[in-house]
C-alpha cells in the first residue's frame, strides 16, 4: 500500500485534475490519495472566515467566488452531466454555516469553515474518477483522524486515530481511497486542523498507521531543491536526503514539506518521495534512513515576514532562565511561534512569524517587565552546509540584524 499527497497547485483547474487522475491510474496497487484545497482556495476561505467572524455582508460575495471557482472546474470535468449531488451538498452546508451567527472563538470558527476547501476538492476529484472509470471510495477523514480541541494547531490523538483509521481503510473491498489532508475532528466531532499546510502530515499519519510501502508528495518542482527557484538562480535538485536533514530544513522554513511530516515516517522507516506532477516519471527526491554521511551542496532557506523583538529587563538585571520561561510560556499561550532565539547579558532577542493579531497589543503585556524594541519586515536566511565563500556572498550589501552559526547551519536576519 502507498500514500500519495497532492497539493493545491496540482488540482488548480480541470486539466490539472485530469493530470492527477492519470498519475493515480499508473499505480495499480492499493493506494490512499490525500488532496489539499484547490489552487489558492485556502487563502480565499481565510478572507471568508474574517468577514464571517466580523459579521460583514461581504461574506456572501466571497462565498460566491468560492462556489464559482469550483463550478467552473466541475462544468469542464462533468460537462452536461451537471453538478454531482455530493458536491452540491457541500456548498449547501457551507451556506447554512454562514447564515448562523459566529461564536466568540475565532480559532474555532476558522476550523469549521476552512475545512470546506479540502472537502470540496476531494469530492470533485473522487466523483470525477468514478465518472471517468477509476473506481474509488471517498472518505471524510474527520471520522477517523481524531485530535484534541486546540483549534488551528490540533494534536493528534494517536490511540483513537490508529483504531479508527485501521477500521476505515479496508483494502479487501476497495483498492483506492480519496481523502482530505489538513483536517481532523475532536472526539465530539467538531472539525479541527493540523496547522497551515498540514496535508503532508496527514499523509504521514496514514502511512505510519497503515504501514505504507512509501509516501509520495507531488509538487510543481522536480524534487527537493537547494533553494526556492522563485527566489534564487542556480538551484540544484538533491536526489537523496536523510530524515534528519529534512527535519532541519523544514524547521528552518523550507516550504517543500510540512515540519511534522518526518517523525511518523522516521519511526517506521517509511521512505518519503518528493516528485513532480509535471514530470511524474522523473525520480524526484527520496527521504529515507541513511546511516552514512552524504555530501550535500549549500542549501538556502528564506523565511520572510519575520519580526525581531528585543526584550531588556527594566531593572537592568541579567536575562535569567526565569525570564526565558516567562516569555516562552507567554508566547505559547498567545500562539506566537518562535523561529529563533538569542540571549545576551541583558537582551533577549526573539525572531517570530509576524502574528495575525495585533502584536503590539500582545507584547504590551510584557512592557511592565521589559523595554520592548522591534523591527518588522525581515527575512531569516538559513544556510545548511555553508562555506565561508557562500557566507561572504550571501551577506554582501545586506543589513544584518542578527546572526547565528553552528557546525552545519548559519542563520542571518536581514531586511527584506
Amino acid at each position: 500500500m502507498k500514500v500519495y499527497k497532492f497539493g493545491g497547485a496540482s488540482v488548480k483547474d480541470a486539466d490539472s485534475v485530469k493530470n492527477v487522475v492519470q498519475i493515480i491510474n499508473k499505480e495499480t496497487g492499493n493506494l490512499i490519495v490525500v488532496i489539499s484545497a484547490m489552487g489558492k482556495i485556502t487563502n480565499l476561505l481565510e478572507t471568508l472566515i474574517k468577514a464571517y467572524f466580523e459579521k460583514n455582508a461581504r461574506k456572501w460575495e466571497i462565498f460566491n467566488q468560492f462556489k464559482d471557482y469550483h463550478l467552473e472546474i466541475i462544468n469542464q470535468l462533468f460537462e452536461e452531466n451537471g453538478v454531482p449531488e455530493t458536491i452540491s451538498s457541500q456548498f449547501s452546508e457551507l451556506e447554512m454555516k454562514l447564515k448562523k451567527a459566529p461564536s466568540f472563538d475565532y480559532n474555532y470558527e476558522y476550523d469549521q469553515i476552512i475545512c470546506f476547501g479540502e472537502l470540496v476538492s476531494t469530492q470533485i476529484v473522487s466523483d470525477y474518477m468514478n465518472f471517468s472509470g477509476t473506481l474509488n471510495q471517498w472518505i471524510d477523514v474527520r471520522n477517523c483522524l481524531k485530535t484534541d480541541d486546540l483549534y488551528r494547531d490540533a494534536t493528534v490523538d494517536w490511540e483513537w486515530t490508529e483504531e479508527l483509521v485501521t477500521e476505515t481503510f479496508q483494502f479487501d473491498s476497495n483498492r483506492l481511497f480519496v481523502t482530505q489532508g489538513f483536517i481532523g475532528s475532536t472526539t465530539t466531532n467538531l472539525t479541527t486542523t493540523l496547522g497551515r499546510e498540514g496535508s503532508d502530515f496527514t499523509a504521514a499519519i496514514l502511512g505510519n498507521i497503515l504501514n505504507a510501502e512509501s509516501v509520495s508528495i507531488w509538487k510543481d518542482v522536480p524534487g527537493v531543491l537547494s533553494a526556492d527557484p522563485k527566489k534564487m538562480d542556480g538551484t540544484v535538485k538533491i536526489d537523496v536526503l536523510s530524515y534528519r536533514e529534512a527535519v532541519e530544513m523544514t524547521h528552518s522554513g523550507a516550504q517543500v514539506i510540512h515540519p511534522k511530516t518526518m517523525k511518523p515516517l522516521h519511526n517506521k522507516e517509511i521512505p518519503l518521495y518528493v516528485k513532480s506532477f509535471v514530470s511524474p516519471d522523473d525520480p524526484g527526491t527520496v527521504i529515507r534512513n541513511i546511516d552514512h554521511k552524504i555530501q550535500l551542496p549549500p542549501i538556502f532557506i528564506m523565511k520572510e515576514n519575520q519580526v525581531l523583538i528585543t526584550l531588556s529587563p527594566k531593572d537592568f538585571s541579567f536575562i535569567s532562565i526565569e525570564d526565558i520561561d516567562r516569555v516562552v510560556n507567554f508566547l505559547i499561550e498567545n500562539r506566537v511561534k518562535i523561529t529563533l532565539m538569542q540571549q545576551s547579558a541583558i537582551d533577549l532577542n526573539l525572531v517570530l512569524d509576524a502574528p495575525e493579531a495585533d502584536w503590539e497589543e500582545i507584547f504590551s503585556e510584557l512592557s511592565p517587565y521589559y523595554s520592548v524594541r522591534y523591527n518588522t519586515n525581515l527575512t531569516l536566511i538559513t544556510i545548511r552546509h555553508y562555506t565561508e565563500e557562500v557566507l561572504d556572498w550571501m551577506v554582501k550589501e545586506k543589513d544584518i540584524y542578527l546572526e547565528q552559526h553552528s557546525r552545519l547551519t548559519a542563520r542571518m536576519l536581514v531586511k527584506q
